[in-house]
């Protein structure tokens, strides 16, 4: 799939909504529901039932395809190329792709100057928990409820979330959502101030462990075994909270990309993003197998076909 370097992506392949999750069951399946192909009229379905912080807040989702629902996060600084081209990915293997933003200037190339203008506010914002002890991020509680919305909208077993980076550990938090059921945490960064510890509040943890342990929930991850921000510290505490339900790949920091965005030279500074901006598009590299492992992992759990 052609990614042209250094351009933004208009993202004019997908439907921009503005989407304020809410009591989706109210929603008839998929009617009165705006934004995906075929179906009519989406905008301002209002707050998900025992979502609490979430009713009459508003953020931009891109949308497209066909099939059971994927969330996939963006990571710093934003929607990016790279990120739109593995959202594509998914699309192609027969999803629903829901890509909201949460930070940054969607489309944008990673420039390094965003660390100032993005990372920055991100890291002292109310929606998220940067650093050690913060717990869960409360943006979690506003993507559970876009994961139930996407489900009520494509139908199907339930939903997957892939997180990236930033976001990785959310589709982790994601899952106390009972439509999410093929969570995949990619090179999770926070907490940052902390390499061996989790983005999670206690009592997450303890609702994500009796999960696992209830409905055999299983969590994919992927890191580079020498990234600085997503160490083997880091994942041996989700097999410490989540034992063999956590199946952590790890890859050769050689395997991935040299020449990735400046954002991710110069600010991220090591082997970070397995399925985007590390991503080497060739046929059989170690970072495409990646992510021919996850779309697999997410066919196998909602029931489709990769092509």
């Amino acid at each position: 799939m052609t990614n042209l370097r250094g351009q933004h992506d208009p993202l004019d392949d997908f439907v921009r909504r503005a989407v304020s999750v809410g009591d989706v069951d109210g929603v008839d399946g998929v009617d009165g529901v705006d934004g995906v192909d075929g179906v009519d009229g989406v905008d301002g379905v209002d707050g998900v039932d025992g979502v609490d912080g979430v009713d009459g807040v508003e953020k931009t989702v891109y949308v497209s395809g066909a099939g059971p629902a994927v969330i996939l996060l963006p990571e710093m600084p934003g929607i990016s190329p790279d990120v739109a081209r593995f959202a594509r990915w998914v699309r192609a293997a027969g999803f629903s792709v829901y890509l909201p933003s949460l930070f940054g200037v969607d489309g944008a190339y990673p420039l390094a100057g965003a660390r100032e203008t993005i990372v920055r506010r991100a890291c002292v914002s109310a929606e998220f928990r940067a650093f050690a002890g913060g717990g869960t991020s409360p943006v979690v509680s506003w993507l559970r409820g876009l994961a139930r919305l996407a489900h009520a909208e494509c139908g199907g077993p339930g939903v997957g979330a892939v997180g990236l980076c930033f976001t990785g550990n959310f589709a982790l938090t994601m899952a106390l959502e009972p439509a999410v059921i093929a969570p995949v945490v990619n090179h999770p960064s926070l907490p940052l101030d902390d390499p061996g510890g989790l983005e999670i509040s206690d009592e997450d943890a303890a609702a994500v462990a009796d999960r696992v342990a209830r409905d055999g929930l299983q969590v994919l991850g992927y890191r580079f075994d020498n990234d600085r921000w997503c160490t083997g510290r880091r994942f041996a505490a989700y097999r410490a909270l989540l034992g063999d339900a956590f199946d952590g790949r790890v890859l050769k920091a050689e395997t991935a990309n040299t020449n990735p965005p400046p954002f991710f030279r110069d600010v991220v500074g090591c082997a970070h993003s397995v399925v985007t901006a590390h991503l080497v598009d060739q046929e059989g590299h170690p970072t495409m197998e990646a992510r021919d492992e996850i779309i697999a992992f997410l066919a196998e759990r909602l029931r489709t076909r990769p092509e």
